[in-house]
């Protein structure tokens, strides 16, 4: 699986999603830190930032008893970049397209 692929699987959850926009809004933080703010168990929550995690999304530094995670941007911004080269291509496709219909 490519890096794209593991960052769509991994966003394709929306707790994930709310995950990821927490921890990007709180920079390090513990999966205790955002089982308080969310409507999942701490272990729940363990499972999302491990997927997260495999996807690149974000990573773990230990602090004492706990792993803070943050975000990262590598595997998003290569997501991205794939994104809007498929939508450059879709674009270049819809404008043949018209060219054709108009022509």
């Amino acid at each position: 699986m490519s890096q794209v692929d593991d960052v769509l699987a991994a966003l394709a959850d929306p707790m994930r999603r709310r995950i990821l926009d927490l921890v990007a809004a709180k920079g390090a933080v513990s999966a205790s830190a955002l089982a308080g703010e969310l409507p999942v168990s701490r272990q729940a929550i363990v499972k999302h930032l491990a997927v997260l995690e495999k996807a690149e999304l974000v990573a773990s530094e230990r602090a004492g008893r706990e792993n803070n995670f943050s975000v990262r941007s590598g595997a998003l911004d290569a997501t991205a970049t794939w994104m809007a080269s498929l939508a450059s291509q879709w674009d270049r496709r819809l404008a043949a397209i018209k060219k054709i219909a108009e022509g």
